[in-house]
C-alpha cells in the first residue's frame, strides 16, 4: 500500500512543477486550467450539489431535536346543549405551547446521520471525479486546438508550395521541358491540397468552439504544454495506485457504507419510540355576559410526560422497506464492482495509448526526417531528368502525411498520458497546484450547515458561478412586444 501512495505523492509534485514552469502568458494550458475550475458550469453544478448533500446531515439531525410550536385560535360557539353548555357562547381566546423530544427512535435518528455523513464523502468523492473528468476533457481541447492549427499551417505551407510548382511546371510547358500531364498532375494535387487545407480549417473552428465551451473562452495563442510528469512504468503498477485513490471507485464504496446504514434504519421503523412532551395551555373568554356570577373567565393548564408508541402491526410495510433497503445496498455492491472494472480498464487503456503514442512519436519522427531528405532527393533528381513531377509531389504528399501524422502522436500521448493520471485520481485542482484564485474548501460549507439549529438560516437565492460564453453578437435580439402588452421583468 505503501508504494502506490508514494508514487502518488511524486507525480503530483511533478506534475505541479511542470505547470508551475509553463509561461506566464494568459494562453498557457496551466492558465486554461485555471478558468475551467473557476467557470465550468460541470464543475460549479457538482459543487452546488454537495451542497444539498451537506444539508442532509442537517436534515437527519433535525429528526433527532426537540420540536416547539404555538398554537393560537379565537372561537364562538353558535350552538350549546347538554354537556357542552358553559353559560356563555363567547368568543373565546385560546392559546398553547407544545414541546417534543424523542428520546429513542430504535436507531433511525443515529443511522440517518451516519447515512448522510458517509453520503457527503461520497459527494466530495465525486466532485474530485468531476473536476479531474473536466480538467481532461479542457487538456484534450487545447491540445486539439494546438493540433489543428499545426495542421492547418502544414496544409497552408503545401498549398503555397505546390502553387509554386505549378507555376514553374507551367513555365517548363511552355518551353517544351515536360508534357500537359505533368501540369495537370500539377494541378490536381493543387486541388487536393485546398480541398484538405478547408477540411483542416473546418475541424480547427469545430476544435475552437469546444475549447470555448469547456475552459470559457476561445483561444488565441497558445502556449506548447508542460512536460508530463514520470508515469508508471508499468500497466500494473497504474492500477495500483487507480485502485487506493480513484475518486469513482472512492465515491462508490462510501455510497456502499452509506446504504448498509440505510437498512439500520428501515429495521428501527419495527421499534418502539419514547418521546418526552410538555404543554402549557391558556383559554380566556372574551364576551362573559352569559356567564354566571363568579364564574373564572380565564384558565391555565400545564402538562408533562412520557410518549410511548410501541408498532405492533403497519400492514406489512416496515419488512417492504427493509427489503428495498437491502436491494439498494446489493445495488451499490455490484455498482462497485462494476467501476473498479471500469477503473483498471480506463487505466490500463490510457497506459496503453499512452506507450503506442510515444511509439508513434518516435517512428514518425524517423519518417518525417527521411521524408525531407526523398523530397529533397526527387527534386534534384527531377531536375536532371532522372524523376518525373508526379515522384516529385508524391514525395511531398508523404512528407505532409508524416508531418500530420507527428503532430496526432504528440497530441494523443499528452492526452492520453493526462487521462492516465486522471484514471489514478490525480488530475484535480490540488494535484495541479492550481493559484487562479483560492480553491473550493467543500469543508467550509458542511461546517456551516451540517450541525445549524437556526431554522431561519441560510435563504440565499441562488446565483450561477460559470460565466457565459454568448458573445454581443451572438445575443438574440430582444422583440419589443405588442402593443399594450407590458413585458415580463428579467
Amino acid at each position: 500500500m505503501m508504494e502506490p501512495l508514494l508514487s502518488r505523492h511524486l507525480l503530483i509534485g511533478s506534475l505541479s512543477l511542470a505547470l508551475l514552469a509553463g509561461s506566464a502568458s494568459a494562453d498557457t494550458l496551466r492558465e486554461a486550467l485555471v478558468s475551467t475550475y473557476a467557470t465550468n458550469p460541470t464543475i460549479t453544478a457538482q459543487r452546488e450539489l454537495l451542497r444539498s448533500t451537506d444539508a442532509n446531515v442537517a436534515i437527519a439531525r433535525a429528526a433527532g431535536r426537540p420540536t416547539v410550536g404555538a398554537t393560537l385560535g379565537v372561537n364562538r360557539d353558535l350552538t350549546q346543549a347538554g354537556v357542552f353548555r358553559r353559560g356563555g357562547k363567547g368568543p373565546f381566546v385560546s392559546g398553547g405551547v407544545d414541546l417534543n423530544y424523542p428520546i429513542f427512535n430504535g436507531g433511525s435518528v443515529r443511522n440517518s446521520i451516519e447515512a448522510a455523513k458517509v453520503r457527503v464523502e461520497a459527494g466530495r468523492a465525486t466532485l474530485r471525479a468531476v473536476e479531474g473528468d473536466v480538467f481532461t476533457e479542457a487538456v484534450a481541447a487545447y491540445m486539439d486546438v494546438i493540433r489543428d492549427r499545426a495542421i492547418v499551417e502544414l496544409n497552408n505551407n503545401q498549398v503555397r508550395v505546390l502553387t509554386t510548382n505549378l507555376e514553374a511546371t507551367r513555365d517548363r510547358f511552355e518551353i517544351g521541358d515536360i508534357t500537359r500531364t505533368d501540369v495537370a498532375q500539377s494541378d490536381a494535387r493543387l486541388s487536393l491540397a485546398r480541398a484538405g487545407l478547408a477540411t483542416a480549417q473546418g475541424r480547427l473552428s469545430a476544435t475552437e468552439e469546444n475549447y470555448r465551451r469547456v475552459i470559457g473562452r476561445r483561444p488565441d495563442a497558445l502556449q506548447p504544454p508542460p512536460p508530463l510528469p514520470p508515469l508508471p512504468a508499468s500497466a500494473d503498477q497504474a492500477v495500483q495506485i487507480a485502485l487506493t485513490n480513484n475518486p469513482d471507485l472512492i465515491a462508490i464504496t462510501r455510497q456502499a457504507d452509506a446504504a448498509r446504514f440505510d437498512v439500520r434504519t428501515a429495521r428501527a421503523s419495527r421499534l418502539p419510540t419514547v418521546s418526552g412532551i410538555a404543554s402549557g395551555d391558556y383559554s380566556n373568554t372574551i364576551g362573559n355576559n352569559n356567564l354566571p356570577d363568579g364564574a373564572a373567565t380565564s384558565g391555565t393548564a400545564t402538562t408533562v410526560g412520557v410518549s410511548g408508541r410501541i408498532p405492533l402491526y403497519q400492514g406489512g410495510l416496515p419488512a417492504a422497506r427493509i427489503r428495498q433497503a437491502q436491494a439498494l445496498e446489493g445495488q451499490t455492491l455490484e455498482l462497485r464492482i462494476a467501476t473498479e472494472r471500469a477503473v483498471v480498464a480506463s487505466t490500463r487503456s490510457a497506459f496503453a495509448v499512452y506507450r503506442a503514442a510515444q511509439n508513434a512519436i518516435a517512428s514518425n519522427q524517423i519518417a518525417v526526417s527521411a521524408n525531407e531528405l526523398a523530397l529533397e532527393g526527387a527534386r534534384a533528381e527531377n531536375s536532371v531528368g532522372t524523376r518525373t513531377i508526379l515522384d516529385v509531389l508524391n514525395a511531398d504528399q508523404e512528407l505532409v502525411n508524416s508531418q500530420v501524422q507527428l503532430v496526432t502522436a504528440r497530441r494523443d500521448a499528452y492526452v492520453a498520458g493526462f487521462q492516465l493520471l486522471n484514471a489514478m485520481g490525480q488530475a484535480e485542482a490540488d494535484d495541479l497546484g492550481l493559484s487562479g484564485g483560492p480553491l473550493y474548501d467543500p469543508l467550509g460549507n458542511y461546517r456551516s450547515v451540517a450541525g445549524n439549529w437556526n431554522d431561519w438560516a441560510g435563504e440565499v437565492r441562488a446565483a450561477p458561478v460559470a460565466t457565459r460564453t454568448v458573445t454581443p453578437q451572438e445575443e438574440a435580439p430582444v422583440q419589443a412586444p405588442p402593443a399594450g402588452v407590458t413585458p415580463a421583468p428579467r
